[in-house]
């Protein structure tokens, strides 16, 4: 075999084996990548489900209830009173519908069955008034231990009539809306009680919202009872004298007789009720004239808006959460807007 064949056979074979990979080479010398962790997927939450809000579902809560005693107030919101009655009074049908209407709240407090047994609660009751403008702009204050009752303006007792949003309302400009919803509110608030004087906190309790109908001869005009309240000892005097039907030495005669006033008083006593009728007498020539007056001034449109007032009294809607009230309704508002055309 000729040497010049070999070394040419050689040159081939170097030719035909694969060159070395450098960049497999490079590749090698780093480090293994590690393998990335594969989270578990969590479970997905239910999607939780809210009833939408009627739009009047806080109306009853927003209305102050007149007359309340302050430390009863959490036992009034305690049940999870249903007013929707008072709600779809408003919707298209109803008697609110369309109508511009006052409002103010009240408190009844009774003994209903409830769980097996008797309790005695606070129902709140709302008076509707339907009126194109407000029905008053006053409070009165009176009680048994109250010898005169009081009417003052609203505002002295922090209270007055405020227009009621909506919800679906209240993102946009007041002063763009076009209010038929005005509730009685009170800005005093409950932690600034223990700055005010006991007496102060009790007109609260005492107070009714005031109407007067000068079409409608007052109460007042007609009683001819006055209310006694005598200072004595040990203990005071309380009783009703009635002018036309009493007559005063018979009526003296008897309390002595019953030991409710001593010989020693009975002249005393005598004075203090004959002052007492001549105050009535004075103040009833007084309301007939203010009515007298009233009548005189009345525009012919004042008078049909108030002949065409009407009242509507609602009590919250039986549930089965709250206590059964449906015995205990009653029509009767207070002693000066007497009765309510329709009880809901």
């Amino acid at each position: 075999m000729r040497k010049g064949a070999k070394r040419k056979r050689s040159q081939k074979e170097e030719e035909a084996a694969p060159a070395p990979d450098n960049h497999k080479t490079a590749e090698s010398t780093k480090p293994p990548t590690r393998a990335k962790r594969v989270k578990a997927s969590k479970p997905e939450p239910e999607p939780e489900y809210f009833e939408d809000q009627r739009n009047l579902e806080d109306l009853w809560k927003q209305i102050f209830p007149v007359g309340t005693e302050w430390d009863q107030l959490d036992k009034v919101y305690g049940f999870n009173w249903n007013f929707s009655n008072l709600e779809n009074a408003f919707e298209e049908g109803g008697v609110l519908h369309g109508k511009t209407v006052y409002l103010f709240g009240c408190t009844e407090p009774q003994l209903v069955p409830f769980k097996d047994e008797n309790i005695l609660i606070y129902i709140p009751a709302v008076v509707a008034v339907v009126s194109p403008f407000p029905p008053s702009n006053k409070i009165g204050i009176k009680s048994v231990q109250r010898e005169v009752e009081e009417i003052i303006p609203m505002k002295q007792m922090k209270m007055d009539w405020v227009p009621y949003i909506p919800l679906e309302d209240r993102e946009s400009r007041v002063d763009r809306l076009r209010h038929q919803i005005f509730i009685l509110s009170c800005t005093q608030r409950r932690a600034a009680l223990k700055h005010l004087k006991i007496d102060r906190i009790k007109k609260y309790e005492y107070c009714l919202p005031y109407f007067y109908n000068p079409l409608q001869e007052d109460e007042l005009e007609q009683s001819t009872e006055v209310q006694i309240i005598f200072p004595s000892e040990p203990k005071p005097i309380f009783c009703e004298f009635d002018w036309e039907l009493d007559e005063l030495q018979e009526f003296i005669d008897k309390l002595i007789q019953e030991e409710e006033l001593s010989e020693d008083q009975k002249d005393a006593f005598k004075e203090f009720v004959k002052e007492k009728v001549r105050e009535a007498k004075k103040a009833n020539r007084e309301a007939r004239e203010a009515r007298r007056k009233a009548l005189e001034e009345m525009s012919e449109e004042t008078r049909r808006a108030i002949e065409n007032l009407r009242f509507y009294k609602f009590y919250p809607v039986q549930t089965p959460d709250t206590p059964d009230i449906s015995k205990v309704k009653a029509s009767f508002i207070n002693r000066y807007y007497g009765k309510a055309h329709e009880v809901l």
